[in-house]
């Protein structure tokens, strides 16, 4: 049987806008809090992201989900799906 057509499931993260300079692109940060096996301390893991925002919806402060694309650039392998929260 062929696979070529059969869609797989891709990642999504929630994450926050650091920076919206850029056209069509952002920098999101996406936090993951984890609890040490030895020592019981929380652990929080940051991680940012270069995003594809095609039409520019999202500001510095929303609270966004991403999914993750084919490359689209150098840097750009997650795209913009919607805002979650908006900032206050």
């Amino acid at each position: 049987m062929a696979e070529s057509n059969v869609k797989k499931n891709k990642k999504r993260l929630v994450g926050i806008v650091l920076s919206d300079k850029m056209d069509k692109s952002r920098v999101v940060v996406v936090e993951c809090v984890k609890k040490h096996t030895v020592y019981g301390k929380f652990l929080t893991k940051r991680k940012k992201f270069m995003v594809h925002d095609e039409k520019n919806k999202s500001k510095i402060g929303n609270h966004v989900i991403i999914e993750e694309t084919k490359p689209i650039s150098s840097k750009k392998r997650w795209a913009f799906v919607k805002i979650v929260d908006t900032k206050k």
